[in-house]
């Protein structure tokens, strides 16, 4: 299989490496979301709501992973990717079945547990796919597994809720599900082979970058990744917040009991980015490639605004909305974990791997998304999730545009004078 792959193709090597990593991601899913689509009705932990104290649970697990990953996962052996990811997967399921055995007081650190592995999957998977001239098509084609994926999983878990299955086995069982698939999906990965000549011509070499070399990295571009690292920790918690209680939105727009309504309007969003993106594919030069993504990003967040502004006058309905911000939300978010850092190492010639910033970025955005669900929980209480989350998407619309235009204007000056290389 690896020497048909080294022989194939553009079309064919991409065709096989996106089936594969979409897969794999999408699987991933069925361990972490599948919960959400219960109720969990209750009091939980501290006082605070029940589903929320286990989202918050699951969520401090998954940015822990993300911190570690910094290192760990910028640090590995490309040839010890595959045993890493079966691994966290089975530890992952494993923790799901705590979930069900535990008492009700144990359950959030059964979802901890769950959610500590599962962080450094994305890092993993797309390890396979970076330093390619396809990396675009192939980042996303992976991106859009995430899209669809949450929507998917927790259809899968409403479905089972509605037969019968108890809450607390829910996870499990869907988690199960999923298994088999992973395998397929990780094997298909494995045979992958490293990029090529005419790869690194195009986009650099890609290596593990050591600890010295990941502060030099940082200290080089300190203002812009910064900026971006911030802007990434809003877009995070917005993201996370939709996805998590999407349940009680639809329910408050009057949408609830219908399942399907979770997969339905993460298809035509995945669409819309995967189009949108792909095409960013066709501009050869790394430079401006850089200037178009934050174009795009700036877009997606100007339209996060304008959609939830023709909500609240009454012009869209709140399935178009859901969609509309939905598509606005991915295009800004989306780069960040396949092409932004990618194009950014390619047109400063920077020696090292795009997954050390997805890392960084990662691991301060689900800090963000833990502070947002702590202030609206503490400090927000009486607003219901859809007013907290009509107003959250104002504020993510206006910082989130001024941001990329400061970070566009700043890596726009650093390639042009130069400062970026060597």
């Amino acid at each position: 299989m690896r020497g048909w792959l080294s022989r194939a193709s553009p079309t064919a090597f991409s065709t096989y490496a996106i089936v594969a990593a979409f897969s794999a991601y999408f699987c991933m899913y069925g361990f972490r979301k599948p919960f959400a689509a219960a109720e969990f009705a209750g009091e939980g932990a501290w006082g605070l709501h029940l589903k929320a104290t286990l989202v918050l649970s699951q969520i401090v697990g998954y940015t822990l992973s993300k911190f570690l990953g910094v290192k760990l996962v910028t640090e590995l052996a490309a040839g010890r990717r595959v045993v890493v990811l079966v691994g966290l997967i089975v530890f992952a399921e494993l923790s799901l079945l705590a979930f069900g055995l535990l008492p009700p007081a144990l359950r959030p650190l059964a979802l901890f547990c769950n959610g500590l592995p599962l962080g450094a999957v994305w890092g993993l998977v797309y390890g396979f796919l970076e330093g390619r001239r396809t990396s675009e098509i192939l980042g996303a084609g992976l991106s859009a597994s995430y899209i669809v994926a949450s929507g998917a999983v927790k259809s899968v878990g409403s479905a089972m809720l509605g037969w019968g299955v108890p809450e607390v086995w829910m996870p499990f069982l869907t988690g199960l599900v999923f298994l088999p698939p992973f395998g397929v999906a990780v094997w298909m990965l494995s045979r992958l082979p490293p990029p090529d000549l005419d790869d690194e011509a195009a986009r650099t070499h890609r290596q593990p970058m050591t600890g010295a070399e990941r502060r030099a990295f940082f200290m080089r571009f300190g203002l812009g990744l910064t900026v971006l690292t911030g802007l990434y920790m809003l877009l995070t918690a917005y993201r996370d917040f939709r996805d998590n209680f999407s349940a009680e939105i639809w329910r408050a727009v009057g949408q609830s009991g219908k399942p399907e309504l979770f997969t339905l309007t993460e298809v035509p969003v995945a669409l819309a980015v995967m189009a949108g993106l792909a095409l960013l594919y066709r501009i050869r030069d790394n430079r401006r490639a850089l200037l178009a993504v934050h174009v795009v990003m700036a877009g997606g967040a100007v339209s996060i605004g304008v959609a939830t502004l023709l909500f609240d006058l009454g012009v869209l309905g709140p399935v178009w909305w859901m969609v509309l911000i939905g598509t606005g939300l991915y295009l800004a978010y989306v780069p960040y974990g396949c092409m932004l850092f990618d194009r950014l190492i390619a047109a400063t010639g920077a020696v090292g791997t795009a997954v050390f910033m997805i890392y960084v970025t990662d691991a301060f955005g689900y800090a963000g998304s833990i502070a947002v669900l702590l202030y609206k929980l503490v400090g927000q209480a009486e607003l219901s999730w859809l007013a907290f989350f009509r107003g959250f998407s104002y504020v993510t619309a206006v910082a989130c545009t001024g941001a990329f235009v400061v970070s566009a204007w700043y890596f726009g000056r650093r390639v042009r004078e130069g400062k970026g290389f060597g």
